[in-house]
């Protein structure tokens, strides 16, 4: 009988011990995805172009040009009215995490983050549209 409740115990705090491990992975990965939106919204482009991975830096090769482009294609993470964290999911070795976005009209957009870990944390390798502009979610 010992056996099984410690057994069932051990199963227990394994489980808590993963559980604690995504959530504090989720918020690490929440905490990248919102210090860049807030330097977004400060219209800090060269602290915002910190949050991405180094090879996004050298494909953007400067915190302008990586401005025209979120200006341009991603305004709602730009000048966001309201953004929620939705699930964080691992698939084939990396990490994405779903995220809803209201802009300043109130269109809702779902984008995924691909999440990448490096030296300095959690950085965005990339963002892309689940559904198109506009949809509702």
């Amino acid at each position: 009988m010992w056996k099984s409740v410690s057994r069932m115990l051990g199963g227990m705090i394994l489980a808590c011990v993963i559980c604690f491990g995504v959530s504090a992975q989720q918020a690490e990965i929440e905490g990248t995805i919102s210090a860049q939106i807030e330097a977004f919204k400060a219209d800090d482009f060269e602290q915002a172009f910190t949050y991405a991975t180094p090879t996004l830096q050298r494909l953007f090769q400067s915190p302008q040009n990586f401005r025209r482009m979120v200006t341009t294609q991603y305004p709602m993470v730009w000048r966001p009215a309201e953004v929620r964290y939705l699930e964080l999911k691992e698939y084939e070795g990396s990490v994405f995490q779903k995220v809803q976005i209201m802009d300043a009209k109130g269109v809702m957009y779902l984008l995924l983050y691909q999440m990448q870990p490096t030296d300095a944390g959690w950085r965005i390798a990339s963002v892309q549209f689940l559904e198109a502009p506009g949809a509702s979610v």
